[in-house]
């Protein structure tokens, strides 16, 4: 059975900027507008350290912290007592990130495989959610193109098992004040400025560990 770990010691915050690849000439035209998408998501002179223009409290921003012995780097751990999410560096180190979860009993720990990602992906909503609050998603049912308003904001990590889709997902939202609550249908939310950091960092194959969140602590302190 997956248990919460205390597997994180904090440090002090450092980042280096990604690397960005040349896309392909066939593809210059969606490149130029996921390019002009990540500029209105992302805020002028974005530290992810420091800038805060979503009023979060400051815990959840982005935080190079100490990984405890023996996690593997790549691998992704949410805390979702704690609501953070963190990457595992080579360095032994991990960058720690606010998110939001699943609201009610939507949220499933467990372990799973990243099989996939996307950036700014279109979202279709499950039959599950469609179901459960039709007023909401029901004109989405055949789904949402992609952008800002999207509801998987503009990148998605996609959690398997096995070879079957969980239908879960690591996402951007375009409600970054919902991270630090349980807010979701289910998934993992991140500020979208936040995950277009960690989704150039992740590849797939990667582990993600989702946490229970049920031990009686509370998430805001």
């Amino acid at each position: 059975m997956l248990t919460r770990r205390h597997f994180i010691m904090t440090g002090a915050a450092l980042f280096s900027p990604a690397l960005a690849l040349p896309a392909p000439a066939f593809a210059q035209s969606q490149q130029a507008q996921w390019d002009a998408w990540d500029a209105m998501v992302t805020p002028p002179g974005y530290d992810p350290a420091t800038s805060n223009p979503w009023g979060l409290h400051p815990r959840l921003l982005p935080t190079r912290v100490e990984a405890k012995d023996g996690l593997k780097a790549g691998d992704i751990h949410v805390d979702a007592i704690a609501r953070y999410l963190y990457h595992i560096q080579p360095d032994g180190s991990a960058i720690r990130y606010g998110v939001a979860i699943g609201r009610g009993g939507l949220y499933e720990p467990g372990f799973f495989t990243i099989r996939r990602k996307a950036k700014w992906p279109r979202w279709t909503p499950t039959a599950g959610m469609i179901e459960r609050e039709p007023e909401l998603y029901a004109q989405y049912a055949d789904g949402m193109p992609p952008g800002p308003a999207n509801a998987l904001g503009s990148r998605a990590l996609y959690l398997y098992v096995g070879n079957r889709d969980t239908m879960l997902r690591i996402h951007g939202t375009p409600y970054p004040r919902s991270v630090g609550w349980r807010a979701s249908s289910g998934c993992v939310r991140m500020v979208m400025a936040h995950i277009n950091g960690l989704y150039e960092m992740v590849q797939p194959g990667a582990s993600a560990f989702l946490y229970p969140a049920e031990e009686g602590i509370s998430a805001r302190s």
